[in-house]
């Protein structure tokens, strides 16, 4: 029997647990679930008592963690990324496979002569972004290779989006599908990529407002921005001298300016405290980011004016939408002016019940062949269920089950630090995702001259 232990039941793990009990007899498997609140698994988990429990647990218990790794083979992190590193030094410490969908980041990678010497594997970026478009990207790449041609560019976007029958009246055509704490603090730092062989720098306050625009055939236009360092995949793609290399996220058009907009107010700002009142106004949390007030100048004219914009532009539509002009009590004491926006955003866009969300990926591959300068668009779309079983959790945990499950098996040789860029990892579950999901891209192809 191989005992799997999956830490976070969060909103991206439901598609995970689904797939995990449905193999768990079929493969042999015993599954502990430790989530900070277990009791809504109690109903899900009943049909399989005998393979799978549901535990309390809380990353701040340390002892408790020690126990949960120590008893079981493989572990699965859905938590926060921030605590993966906790994570993956129980697991050393007591020599068990880690599998995340997160960001192999520099401390992770740290972890990868240790891995590598106790015959350990450390499996991260197993998700969708990251995960899904090095899995999707490779196979295109290699065979642009195999067949004598040269990559001269390579755009990689992605986004999780509301599917177009569930977006309503909402002009931001959008909800939250993942960390809303995440979305809130996206871009903060500065976007690197390379185009035509020279760097490109975009400082945050810049970033909303240098967006390519998209299309993907069947649901029409996307804006995209660059996320914030494209340039580190260049080697693990083999493309360390391709002229122009960039990945970002996706959004429906108008999204990124008003965001922008945001962004230069200043309420996307983490690092300090307003000292507020938790009954404050939102017109009042507004007047203190805005200059002096001019007579008979309303806080939305005033607002407009500050950032450059049109009183009636459609960033400011988007921004009144939100509800930033009105009395409603901002809800939260003493807090950052990022902290605020998330708790005002939550609220306006939650996930609603009858709601599908939408999957969107899509990679651009220029290349030559034989003098011909060739064009292949590989896209993927991909819709949720309900607001539980979301497209965002189908992507996200379906290749991560899938990669475990062969883990499990014994049937990934690599150890170390290891992301799905080995044609014997990612192949195999593509192919399952195909057959059994219905989840694979779409490509065109078309001859630039």
């Amino acid at each position: 029997m191989t005992r799997i232990l999956l830490l976070g039941a969060g909103r991206s793990a439901s598609s995970l647990i689904q797939y995990l009990l449905g193999y768990a007899a079929a493969e042999d498997w015993n599954l502990t679930i430790a989530d900070v609140n277990p009791a809504p698994l109690t109903v899900l988990l009943a049909p399989h008592a005998e393979r799978a429990q549901a535990v309390a647990f809380e990353i701040s218990q340390q002892e408790r963690l020690s126990e949960l790794v120590a008893a079981h083979d493989i572990v699965i992190s859905m938590l926060p990324a921030l605590f993966h590193p906790v994570v993956a030094k129980a697991c050393l410490a007591h020599g068990k496979h880690l599998a995340t969908a997160s960001y192999a980041t520099d401390e992770i990678r740290a972890f990868d002569a240790a891995a590598r010497a106790a015959g350990l594997t450390i499996l991260m970026e197993c998700g969708l972004d990251p995960g899904l478009d090095h899995m999707s990207a490779l196979p295109v790449i290699e065979e642009v290779r195999a067949a004598g041609g040269q990559l001269t560019a390579f755009k990689s976007y992605c986004g999780g989006l509301m599917a177009p029958d569930s977006e309503g009246d909402n002009p931001w055509r959008y909800k939250f599908t993942w960390n809303p704490r995440n979305v809130v603090l996206a871009g903060q730092g500065t976007a690197k990529y390379i185009e035509h062989g020279h760097p490109r720098f975009i400082p945050y306050q810049h970033l909303f407002r240098r967006v390519d625009t998209l299309t993907v055939p069947g649901y029409g236009a996307f804006e995209g921005y660059a996320n914030r360092d494209s340039l580190s995949y260049r080697p693990l793609y083999g493309l360390e001298t391709i002229p122009t290399m960039l990945r970002g996220t996706l959004r429906r058009p108008g999204y990124c300016g008003a965001w922008a907009a945001l962004v230069g107010l200043g309420l996307t700002d983490d690092s300090y405290h307003l000292g507020n009142a938790a009954e404050q106004p939102w017109t009042d949390v507004l007047e203190s980011f805005l200059p002096p007030a001019a007579a008979n100048q309303s806080m939305p004219e005033r607002t407009a004016a500050h950032l450059g914009l049109a009183p009636d532009s459609s960033e400011m539509q988007r921004l009144a939408w939100l509800g930033l002009f009105g009395l409603e009590p901002v809800g939260l004491p003493d807090a950052t002016p990022a902290q605020l926006l998330e708790k005002l955003l939550t609220t306006k866009w939650q996930l609603q019940p009858h709601d599908h969300d939408m999957i969107v990926m899509q990679h651009l591959f220029d290349y030559e062949l034989a003098g011909v300068r060739h064009r292949r668009t590989s896209s993927l779309v991909v819709i949720g269920d309900d607001a539980v079983h979301t497209a965002m959790a189908k992507t996200v945990g379906l290749p991560l089950g899938m990669a475990v499950r062969r883990l499990a098996r014994g049937q990934v040789a690599h150890r170390g630090v290891v992301i799905p860029t080995h044609a014997d990892l990612y192949e195999p579950i593509l192919a399952e995702l195909a057959a059994d999901y219905g989840i694979s891209f779409v490509e065109s192809e078309e001859t630039l001259g």
